[in-house]
């Protein structure tokens, strides 16, 4: 159904150099049907593809339409087009987070009965002077912890945030968050009755058999909470890699909200050639008239975490 460039470049030789030891290596690539792909959901795209492809895994698309007030009508179709003719090819059925509402229960329902989700009252008015935490966020102050005030009925749910999580990202190096000061507890069933994202994304991975997460590093910070939520849910955490966010001139996040440019219509190979050049791969100036397979194939052949550049964001210079 679409063109497949990358698993044609995918050389026996390579994949056994490169192949993970101890399981399967999946990866994924996860965006939201809020808008059209721009430059930064690209970089996160080709990273995410070429880490698990280069490790001789599986790469998996998930649309993360779990907000459905958020999601706009017709963006998802358009990111699959968008995806497919940029050469992306994916592994197994695409994922809609909009039709795993009973695994999404099923998960909430083993952190209630565990003791580890507990009803919450408090309305954003009366969190809007709440201290902030780390990712800019409020951190909740634990009001409702031990229960609801008198005549109070909950509104959401969270869960007990508590202990310090480690990890050592590819890409940004050693992580440390201390969830109660730096996160507190979270939100999984939200105000509205839809399952929140931190609670959406780490069921769906551990239902994929996630190893590799490969993304931006706006979502950094959620990390230690998703590494909280696994382990409660008792399933190993993923290896994260967080690329460079990618900005405008101004150092905003490329995004619909900054008018950053859809790459629905940009040339494939030279919108390609702009993301490998972002992560560092430095491509060769051949290749500026190389037809995309060859693109493909060059990237994967040459791919390397190492050389992404140690950042959280960088300003995007190409034409986007």
């Amino acid at each position: 159904m679409h063109q497949q460039p990358v698993r044609a470049a995918l050389g026996q030789t390579h994949t056994k150099r490169m192949n993970c030891t101890s399981r399967t290596c999946i990866g994924r690539f996860a965006p939201s049907p809020t808008g059209a792909l721009h430059f930064g959901s690209l970089v996160a795209a080709v990273g995410s593809m070429l880490d698990a492809r280069a490790r001789g895994g599986r790469w998996l698309l998930r649309i993360e339409d779990v907000d459905t007030p958020r999601a706009v009508p017709g963006a998802a179709d358009r990111i699959i087009t968008t995806l497919a003719r940029f050469g992306f090819e994916w592994d197994g059925d695409i994922v809609w987070q909009s039709r795993r509402g009973e695994a999404y229960r099923h998960a909430f329902d083993t952190l209630v009965a565990a003791g580890m989700a507990y009803p919450c009252a408090c309305t954003r008015r009366e969190l809007a002077n709440a201290p902030l935490a780390r990712d800019g966020s409020r951190r909740y102050p634990g009001t409702c912890r031990d229960g609801l005030g008198a005549g109070r009925s909950a509104r959401a749910w969270r869960v007990r945030a508590e202990g310090v999580i480690r990890f050592n990202d590819l890409v940004q190096g050693p992580q440390s968050l201390e969830l109660a000061s730096d996160a507190g507890d979270y939100v999984v069933l939200r105000a509205d009755g839809l399952f929140a994202y931190q609670l959406a994304v780490v069921v769906d991975d551990i239902a994929a058999g996630v190893t590799h997460v490969v993304r931006g590093a706006d979502l950094l910070d959620s990390t230690a909470r998703q590494i909280h939520l696994q382990g409660l849910l008792g399933a190993p955490p993923p290896t994260y890699a967080h690329l460079p966010l990618a900005t405008n001139a101004a150092g905003e996040k490329l995004s619909k909200q900054t008018l950053a440019r859809a790459i629905d219509d940009a040339p494939p190979a030279a919108a390609l050639l702009a993301a490998l050049r972002f992560l560092g791969q430095a491509p060769p100036p051949t290749l500026a008239s190389a037809p995309l397979a060859q693109i493909w194939a060059w990237a994967l052949a040459h791919w390397s975490i190492d050389a992404v550049p140690r950042c959280r964001q960088a300003v995007a210079t190409a034409f986007f």
